[in-house]
């Protein structure tokens, strides 16, 4: 049973910087990629970033790219979202993402409806 464990959400001010954390708890030796989305009240789940979990390469949407930054450290099974010059529209709760049994590597920005999901973290960008 897989599990996904975000953290490193709260307030920030615009232009500010934190980083998010997910915690894989399964068996990372099978997991091809993973990545972050995030999703605001009365809007669909967005995709934030991926990356591949063996080589590293990384995926971003156009709304991030330039000022998140994702990576991973495969000893510690662990995927991190840094989130540097925040924006008030990047506020909404961010969810951890792990393609789903069968999926391999995802179809990151898009995502599956066994993929694996987190609890989610909020994140607030507020002058």
């Amino acid at each position: 049973q897989v599990q996904l464990a975000e953290s490193g959400g709260g307030l920030v001010q615009i232009g500010g910087s934190l980083t998010l954390s997910c915690v894989h708890s399964g068996r990372t030796s099978s997991v091809a990629a993973m990545g972050w989305f995030r999703q605001t009240p009365g809007k669909e789940r967005e995709f934030v970033a991926a990356i591949s979990w063996a080589e590293g390469a990384t995926f971003y949407s156009d709304a991030v790219k330039g000022r998140f930054r994702i990576s991973r450290d495969k000893a510690k099974k662990t995927m991190y979202l840094q989130a540097n010059s925040l924006m008030r529209e990047d506020t909404g709760v961010y969810y951890c993402n792990s393609p789903g049994p069968g999926q391999g590597s995802g179809g990151y920005p898009n995502y599956n409806e066994n993929d694996y999901w987190g609890q989610g973290t909020q994140v607030t960008v507020s002058s």
